[in-house]
């Protein structure tokens, strides 16, 4: 048996093959390299699939994008590193996918890394039993890093792996051997995870961050074997991978905008058509008149294609990195906010749009982070947000449930006093902004800020991304759908009726005031109708009617 680690000699950094050589008893820093490399290339192949597991048929499964952007972020801190030392090379990791981290996923994933880091400091090259210690203390880290750990989460299926990497270094100095019973479990783990999660198995998923951590350990193995990493055989395709492969994070492409008119439109057909040509498509309508928006990196494509069924109006055609860049460049150097001057306090937002983030600028948010469904930001963004406030005392707003845990890792990274408020969506952002007091303390207005989120009725209507049958529902591809707090309580083809029958659900008539936030794909006129339409039905309510901008969601909807 061979005792030298992983990469002695130092191969190219962009190959993912490795020349299998026997049983291999160390792994040095080039070694250590080589492998997040492999994983994170592995992980690149199947962003994709691990996106669609996603209990809830809306468009923000992305935890595969989340998680691929995390490792990125690991990957760019030692990509140019000739370290020879593991342990080193494991805290550069650990830093990388800590600043990157993006989701929860994102965050659990760099807990993770940091905790396998822990015992390796000063560690030359770690053997099995190493390798099994710090995968142990790695899953530790990650249970710690959650307040309410789920088991049938991706927090399992990295304890289980960790114990099997115990287990099977107690018989064996091979680290490949160690690392394929890791998988082994790790594969296992998570086709159990619906046994121990009951949301997972009514949608008939496994979990998402569960299966991501398991590829990032495939790719790994594969690597250790001299193994090409391919897609998996039965998909009937052979990527070789001769190069790591780091997505640029501005590609968000093109937003696409234009509606279709013509006689005998096929609406399902055209959906098809939309959706295999980008991302985010939504395609609504019936055979007279049909509503497209798709994000795409050639705009041409979808545009030739509707003009092919029918003629075009309202073509509207935006770059979404430079919205992105611009938008990021405004916040960087914002006046003092009064609310600041006020109270001491700064408070750092997430906003989903730029019609949401001029709402929060006109409520006295110190800084607007852009983010949202599919563009978590990372804590690295939220923690340069937080430090560029003039004050000591921050409170950070995430306002969406996958923003939460970066928001907290951002905390705690901050040496100001920074608070977060776990707002999980925009309108209960909205209504703790509000209820801030300028007179009150930090604590204070942390419990009011809670109290009021915790008041708040919120209603997203948005479009099924698959078919699936959740919460008592049945729901076709495509459908509209509506979500009260978060449950999926309507449906239907027409947006204006699932905003209704939400409504309903949500008691409307019990509060005083309903805001309707229309997004990018709908225009002020049928927002308004759509008001109106509410105002007949609830004529004791005084109906708001505001430009949210934000992607992926017709409509958010607050009753408060």
């Amino acid at each position: 048996m061979t005792n030298q680690p992983y990469s002695t000699a130092d191969k190219s950094t962009t190959s993912t093959e490795r020349e299998p050589s026997g049983p291999i008893r160390f792994c040095d820093g080039r070694g250590l390299k080589r492998l997040i490399g492999a994983g994170l290339a592995w992980l690149e192949r199947h962003q994709a699939a691990i996106n669609a597991l996603n209990v809830y048929p809306v468009p923000d499964g992305d935890t595969g994008t989340n998680m691929l952007l995390t490792m990125q972020s690991a990957y760019k801190e030692i990509q140019d590193s000739p370290e020879a030392e593991v342990g080193v090379i494991a805290q550069k990791v650990a830093h990388g996918a800590l600043m990157g981290a993006r989701g929860n996923s994102g965050v659990i994933l760099s807990q993770i890394f940091r905790g396998f880091a822990r015992p390796l400091e000063g560690v030359e090259a770690f053997d099995t039993v190493q390798f099994a210690a710090a995968l142990r203390d790695a899953a530790v880290m990650a249970y710690k890093g959650v307040i309410k750990p789920v088991e049938g989460t991706i927090l399992t299926v990295a304890r289980e792996a960790s114990e099997a990497a115990v287990h099977a270094a107690a018989s064996s100095e091979d680290l490949t051997y160690v690392l394929e019973r890791v998988v082994l479990e790790a594969r296992d783990s998570v086709t159990r995870t619906p046994t121990l999660l009951s949301v997972l198995a009514e949608a008939g998923v496994v979990d998402a961050g569960g299966q991501g951590l398991f590829i990032i350990l495939e790719g790994m193995l594969r690597f250790a074997r001299g193994e090409r990493l391919t897609i998996d055989a039965a998909l009937g395709e052979d990527m070789d991978l001769h190069a790591l492969h780091l997505e640029s994070e501005e590609g968000y492409g093109y937003d696409i905008q234009f509606l279709i008119h013509g006689e005998g439109l096929n609406v399902g057909q055209i959906r098809a058509t939309i959706d295999s040509m980008g991302d985010c498509a939504l395609v609504v309508g019936d055979t007279r008149m049909v509503k497209v928006h798709v994000h795409s990196p050639e705009p041409g494509t979808p545009i030739n294609y509707g003009a092919s069924v029918g003629s075009l109006s309202r073509v509207i055609v935006e770059n979404m990195q430079e919205q992105y860049q611009e938008f990021v460049l405004n916040k960087a150097q914002q006046p003092v906010a009064p609310a600041e001057s006020l109270s001491g306090i700064g408070t750092v937002v997430v906003a989903p749009g730029p019609g949401l983030a001029t709402v929060f600028e006109s409520l006295g948010a110190s800084f607007v982070v852009a983010g949202g469904q599919t563009m978590n930001p990372s804590t690295e963004e939220l923690l340069k947000a937080v430090e560029s406030t003039p004050t000591d005392e921050v409170i950070i707003l995430p306002n969406n449930k996958n923003i939460v845990m970066a928001a907290e890792q951002a905390a705690s990274l901050s040496e100001k006093h920074v608070e977060v408020v776990r707002t999980i969506t925009v309108p209960q952002g909205i209504s703790a902004l509000l209820s801030l007091n300028y007179q009150a303390n930090l604590a204070t207005n942390v419990r009011t800020m809670g109290d009021a989120a915790e008041a708040i009725e919120t209603a997203e209507i948005t479009q099924a991304v698959r078919s699936v049958q959740i919460d008592g529902l049945e729901v076709e591809e495509g459908e509209v759908i509506g979500l009260v707090n978060g449950k999926l309580k309507a449906k239907g083809d027409d947006p204006a009726k699932v905003v209704m029958d939400s409504l309903q659900a949500m008691d409307a008539e019990d509060f005083e005031i309903i805001t309707l936030y229309y997004g990018e794909t709908i225009a002020a006129d049928e927002a308004q109708q759509l008001a109106d339409q509410i105002a007949d039905r609830y004529p004791e309510q005084e109906i708001e009617v505001i430009d949210g901008g934000q992607p992926h969601y017709h409509y958010i909807l607050s009753a408060e």
